[in-house]
């Protein structure tokens, strides 16, 4: 055999033995932060105008909380007003007023947290069970309108509906039946308000729901039907858990703004139903705080409430870590 033939097999094993990678080839490049920056300059500019508003309307109007703790003259100034400590909220404490309207924050809080909170979730699954995109489209058009009414209209079609001189009286009264009293009635106030937060706002909070909806697997709805089980099966073992996590976070959510039921709409309808039903612990600090010039008193009534939506937050959360979801935030 020559050199030439001994030789080619080695040539022949050298040429399929495999090369080395660079180091570069196994190991991503870090990318620093300026490179982070230059890559995403486009979503980074998308987010400050959000971030001005969060700032301007959320962050700076903390710094009159300090107000909470004077006799705050707006002539005089923060600087200057006479400091008062916990006088306002030994005040506050002391109010009838107050207690009355704590009262009612939580008892209205209540009723739309039963009533109201299930309503977006139904509506979801009733629209997710729609075979036509265009029918689902078309109910998502019309129930997410009211989201975009202002309150004033809003409650202006309610009371053009179950007023006094509204289209349901006019009906009864036209075949002899007795009148409905409807919108100055305090002993049905907090469904009025409820039903009129349903009509208003369950088109809006459905939006979570159905893309949390879209998320879930449809192999699992298609595997389950193989295996026979019907709709109500497959919406309970698939569809719920599917929106377990959703479902918390939203409560949470929910829980820590349970204080905030709404300002403009008990403003408009304090009148009709009286104070002693309408007022919530917003109203509270404009008419017991503002409107009588006690800007501090007011200012105290609304920490307190921002500390108990804190507690109340806090509290959700860890109720949502005991039953092992991530909740508003994790551990």
């Amino acid at each position: 055999m020559s050199t030439t033939d001994a030789s080619t097999p080695t040539k022949r094993r050298r040429a399929r033995a495999p090369q080395a990678e660079p180091p570069d080839a196994r190991q991503p490049q870090r990318l620093t932060w300026r490179m982070r920056l230059r890559r995403d300059r486009s979503l980074l500019i998308m987010t400050v105008p959000t971030v001005v508003l969060l700032l301007v309307f959320n962050y700076a109007p903390l710094v009159g909380l300090v107000t909470a703790f004077q006799y705050y003259d707006p002539l005089t100034g923060i600087r200057n007003s006479e400091w008062a400590g916990l006088d306002q909220f030994q005040q506050l404490l002391n109010d009838v007023q107050f207690w009355g309207a704590l009262q009612n924050t939580l008892y209205l809080s209540f009723v739309q947290l039963i009533l109201f909170f299930p309503v977006p979730i139904a509506l979801a699954l009733l629209l997710n069970t729609l075979l036509s995109e265009r029918i689902r489209n078309f109910i998502q058009s019309i129930v997410y309108l009211p989201h975009f009414f202002s309150w004033v209209l809003a409650i202006t079609i309610f009371q053009q509906m179950l007023g006094g001189a509204g289209v349901l009286n006019h009906f009864l009264r036209t075949h002899d039946i007795g009148t409905w009293d409807i919108m100055t009635n305090p002993d049905t106030f907090a469904l009025l308000v409820t039903s009129q937060a349903i009509w208003k706002e369950a088109g809006w909070g459905i939006i979570v729901f159905l893309a949390a909806l879209a998320a879930i697997n449809t192999d699992l709805y298609e595997a389950a039907a193989a295996d026979g089980a019907g709709r109500w099966r497959r919406t309970w073992h698939i569809t719920l858990p599917g929106l377990r996590g959703v479902i918390v976070l939203m409560l949470v959510l929910r829980l820590g703004n349970a204080l905030t039921v709404g300002f403009e709409q008990f403003l408009i309808q304090r009148n009709a139903v009286g104070h002693e039903t309408a007022d919530v612990l917003d109203t509270f600090s404009f008419y017991y705080g503002i409107a009588t010039g006690n800007y501090g008193y007011g200012a105290a009534a609304g920490l307190f409430k921002s500390v108990i939506s804190l507690l109340l937050i806090w509290g959700a959360n860890r109720l949502a870590h005991a039953f092992g979801e991530d909740g508003l935030y994790r551990k």
